[in-house]
């Protein structure tokens, strides 16, 4: 999801302030919709169950494919290692216990304007969320971390990097529960962090719902009235109408 992808439209400044009404009222019904899945599905998501004695725990017992899961997450971990997070290549083991509590992120990227790279604001989508799990460095403080706004913790920024990858690889190895959150009316897609310098790939789920932005130069009055160089995207209410059935479509399908 980058900013070329979303479409644009024009509306004047009364429909603004409509849609943006709608948009933070539909998207609070949404998280508040997603957390609820989230905690239903948290047994399923227990860590161990993928990583098994990979993880302390007073009960160090071994799963079944739990060596390719690590070499997995090592890898993963390895290759993220570098600039701008400069931490040790390899992960000692047992990892440090990993909460079993998922969290969401609204999911955020830059957008600039007239083609430089010098300023930008920060966009958040209403309908889309990085998925990961608790930990003492969540994504907005591993960001302030790297930007250097907050003094580095390798300890912490570890953890962060294991709490996002961790995910990715239960989507790749329990195909189901994938498959049981599309079900839920989420895509679930494996993402950069277009907000992150590293580009450090997460778990995205999105709402069946379409979004949009006004023109640049909307976007820059708005900013500069309000002072704050952050904007949402709306979502585009006729949509509503039209979302997508999985279950309809596979049906339809199956009659052919």
């Amino acid at each position: 999801m980058t900013p070329e992808e979303i479409a644009r439209k024009s509306l004047d400044n009364q429909e603004f302030l409509k849609l943006r009404q709608a948009t933070e009222k539909i998207s609070d019904v949404l998280a508040r919709r997603l957390k609820s899945h989230l905690d239903v599905l948290r047994p399923l998501f227990v860590p161990k169950r993928l990583l098994g004695s990979y993880i302390k725990s007073a009960t160090m017992e071994d799963v079944p494919g739990s060596d390719k899961a690590f070499a997995q997450l090592q890898e993963r971990y390895t290759a993220l290692s570098g600039e701008p997070f400069n931490l040790p290549k390899k992960l000692q083991t047992p990892l440090a216990p990993i909460s079993n509590q998922l969290e969401v992120a609204p999911f955020q990227y830059p957008l600039y304007f007239g083609g430089s790279k010098d300023k930008a604001i920060t966009v958040t989508s209403p309908i889309a969320w990085v998925l990961g799990y608790r930990s003492e460095c969540p994504m907005a403080r591993l960001k302030a971390m790297i930007s250097g706004s907050e003094t580095r913790q390798p300890d912490d920024m570890k953890g962060s990097l294991v709490a996002h990858l961790t995910p990715i690889l239960f989507m790749e190895h329990f195909t189901a529960l994938r498959q049981l959150l599309e079900d839920l009316r989420y895509t679930v897609s494996i993402d950069e962090e277009l907000s992150d310098p590293a580009k450090l790939p997460v778990v995205m789920m999105k709402a069946p719902l379409e979004t949009f932005l006004p023109p640049d130069d909307f976007i820059l009055q708005v900013t500069q009235l309000s002072g704050v160089p952050a904007f949402q995207e709306l979502i585009d209410l006729e949509q509503i109408q039209n979302m997508p059935d999985p279950l309809r479509e596979s049906l339809l399908e199956a009659t052919k």
